[in-house]
């Protein structure tokens, strides 16, 4: 279109540029769609230039061929020197299309200024147009949105008028349902007051009822029936202001139904006796089918818990026989002295039994009983209430504190470590019947409750185990003692005593069973109590017995190793001579060096006896640091006063082990005083070779003093 729209105006143009006979047109749509005023310019002066170009081209041409012309830089062409006389010769202008360019340019200036005011024109013609139409779209939109808030308020009483019918449709539902549930218990109400004329006659006449309470295939329904009229006759009995004068006539209600009462009681139980008997039948044959039917008719006498008592009642592993196999299996043969690894073993397999065994029955009860978690309740209540009590009670025999059973016979440590497995296995037992399912019932508790019997004074046996098994410890050590003395022959008396000494030293292994049985018995406090100021307090206990009986041990010991520095004092003060004769001077040293030698080995036996006990506090301390203390921080002021008595306890043996070391000291002061006094000669003084220098070197006995 643009090319026709130029080739029209370069048609309009063409005729009026050089003759100006017809004037320019130029229309509003030459200015549409996509304007280029290069194209509208060219489309308007073609028609006039191209012969002025056409010239020029030519005389561009002619001059270029001519002999003189010549180019200029800014690309005119130089003129000849005979160019002005050409010129003046020429009948024609330089540029003769300027007059109708100028026309021209006229001629559309005008026009576009005519075309510019009927834009204006047509631009306001528009506006008001515009205003008019926004008007009127007002107009509408307001009257539209009157029209809406018409629709609103409509639809909100619509909704209102719904709402109101819906509810009252609701009223008359809820009425028409109150009415036909009146009108169902009213006519449940005449049938129970119907069976309960019947069974309101005859004290124990049982003979007149309806066929409903005799019919085999009704128990269901004669079941509930029976129970709903005992609970309105036994709350009109006991004081609720219920009458049925008119069913009964003029007659009071409680005076009548006293009878009632006894016939549905009479008659209630032995519908139930008779439903467990079937239900026995039915368990025996393994039917659980009828086992589910009379189980959930029997769920309406007392929530069925006659059946469910009944049942775990008629468990086999309930009967006499397997408690005694279970005593066996236990305790072994009878009168042999149970092992705790024996005991441990046949506890596990005991328990293990019983948790398949309530795991298979658990398999039973959810598929007959109506509540399923109840009768796993009672269950593992008569598991731990009968079974387990029973094999506990000929187990743990708690033996007497005043006269201890002897360690020939296991002791209180047997007793103890019995306690220990049992209890421990028990625990396990417990949590592995609480996987299988118990219902609400508290096994934990009731686990704990079959030990309080020995939980309550638990820490005193400990204790009293703690004292007899040092006491026997020291009686084995005494025994080996003396019979190492008794084998040694006849000795003298200062050697026997000094190797009766040495058999008696202290001992870091004694020391480390001392450790090793406290240990055990910590483990046991931990293990029965769950308390952290119940444990710090038994371990105290414990802790505290150890320190006791190290303390004394060693404290012992070094007394011992005094006494043989005592009597080797003794022995060497007895052979010290003034002034005797020569005879009796050989005599009386050859005595002294003899109690000199028994200085030396009590000396000896002293210092190792020291060097060990010194490794048995330090075994003592090691143990307080890793097992006992981190029990002891929870409670405090629990960790401080074990300490305290820690050190109190080592003080006796710091004070034997100080006395003794003056007397080594004395030992030795006395023994270089000896040597010095008997092998010292005056001789030794003197110089080699009566040489004026003197001799530094010491003397034989003192170096022999030096050695000491």
């Amino acid at each position: 279109m643009r090319e026709s729209r130029d080739g029209m105006t370069a048609d309009r143009f063409s005729g009026s540029a050089s003759a100006d006979s017809d004037p320019l047109v130029l229309d509003i749509d030459d200015f549409k769609g996509a304007f280029s005023f290069d194209g509208l310019f060219g489309n308007l002066v073609n028609e006039i230039l191209p012969s002025y170009q056409e010239e020029e081209s030519d005389s561009a041409e002619g001059h270029g061929n001519g002999v003189g012309s010549d180019a200029l830089p800014n690309g005119n062409l130089r003129a000849p020197p005979d160019a002005g006389k050409s010129a003046q010769g020429l009948s024609s202008p330089l540029f003769p299309e300027v007059n109708a360019l100028l026309s021209l340019f006229k001629n559309s200036c005008k026009q576009l200024v005519d075309l510019r005011k009927q834009i204006d024109g047509n631009l306001s013609d528009l506006k008001k147009e515009v205003v008019v139409q926004d008007s009127e779209h007002r107009k509408t939109l307001s009257e539209l949105e009157k029209g809406v808030d018409g629709l609103f308020d409509s639809f909100a009483r619509l909704d209102l008028r719904i709402s109101s019918v819906g509810q009252t449709a609701a009223k008359i539902g809820d009425h028409l349902q109150s009415a036909d549930a009146q009108r169902e218990v009213a006519s449940q109400t005449i049938e129970l007051i119907k069976y309960l004329m019947e069974f309101n006659g005859s004290p124990g006449d049982l003979m007149e009822l309806s066929p409903l309470f005799s019919d085999d295939s009704r128990v269901a329904e004669a079941a509930s029936i029976a129970q709903k009229l005992r609970s309105f006759a036994e709350d009109d009995i006991g004081g609720q202001a219920m009458t049925i004068s008119s069913a009964v006539g003029n007659a009071t209600a409680s005076r009548g139904l006293e009878v009632a009462v006894a016939n549905l009681q009479e008659y209630c139980n032995e519908l139930e006796n008779r439903l467990l008997s079937r239900f026995d039948l039915a368990s025996q044959k393994r039917e659980l089918s009828t086992m589910r039917e009379c189980a959930k008719i029997l769920s309406q006498f007392n929530r069925g818990t006659s059946a469910m008592q009944h049942y775990v009642g008629l468990c086999p592993m309930f009967d006499l026989e397997v408690m005694n196999a279970d005593a066996e299996l236990v305790l072994g043969d009878q009168g042999a002295q149970p092992s705790p690894s024996n005991v441990a073993r046949g506890l596990s397999s005991i328990f293990k039994e019983i948790t398949e065994t309530v795991r298979k029955e658990a398999a039973t009860i959810a598929a007959v009983f109506p509540s399923p978690n109840d009768v796993m309740s009672i269950l593992v209540q008569r598991v731990l209430e009968d079974r387990v009590p029973k094999l506990l009670e000929k187990l743990l025999l708690k033996p007497s504190l005043v006269s201890p059973p002897p360690m020939e016979e296991g002791g209180l440590i047997l007793y103890l470590r019995l306690l220990a497995v049992a209890y421990e296995k028990t625990q396990e037992l417990a949590r592995d019947l609480r996987g299988v399912g118990c219902g609400d019932l508290d096994v934990e508790g009731l686990t704990e409750s079959l030990f309080l019997p020995h939980k309550d004074i638990y820490i005193e046996y400990e204790q009293a185990s703690l004292r007899q098994l040092y006491k026997a410890k020291m009686e084995e050590l005494r025994a080996e003692g003396q019979q190492s003395s008794e084998s040694s022959g006849t000795i003298g008396r200062s050697k026997g005593a000094s190797m009766a000494s040495s058999h008696q030293q202290i001992s870091v292994t004694v020391v480390t069973e001392f450790v090793r049985w406290n240990e055990e018995a910590v483990s046991r406090c931990t293990l029965f109590s769950s308390q952290p100021a119940a444990i710090a307090a038994n371990v105290r206990a414990v802790f505290t017995c150890l320190l006791d009986q190290v303390s004394i041990y060693i404290t012992e010991g070094l007394e011992r190793a005094r006494d043989s520095l005592t009597e080797a004092a003794a022995l060497r003060e007895r052979f010290v001579l003034p002034s005797v004769s020569r005879r009796v001077a050989a005599a009386a040293a050859s005595a002294a060096e003899a109690a000199a030698a028994a200085g030396e080995s009590s000396f000896r036996s002293f210092m190792v006896s020291v060097q060990r006990c010194g490794s048995s506090v330090a075994i003592v301390q090691q143990y307080f640091a890793n097992s006992i203390s981190r029990l002891l921080l929870p409670v405090d002021g629990a960790h401080a006063a074990s300490c305290e008595e820690m050190a109190t306890a080592m003080s006796s043996a710091e004070g034997a082990a100080y006395k003794g070391l003056q007397q080594c000291i004395e030992t030795v002061m006395a023994e270089v005083e000896r040597v010095l006094s008997t092998e010292q000669k005056v001789a030794d003084y003197r110089s080699p070779d009566d040489s004026i220098v003197p001799d530094h070197r010491p003397t034989q006995a003192c170096s022999k003093s030096e050695l000491i």
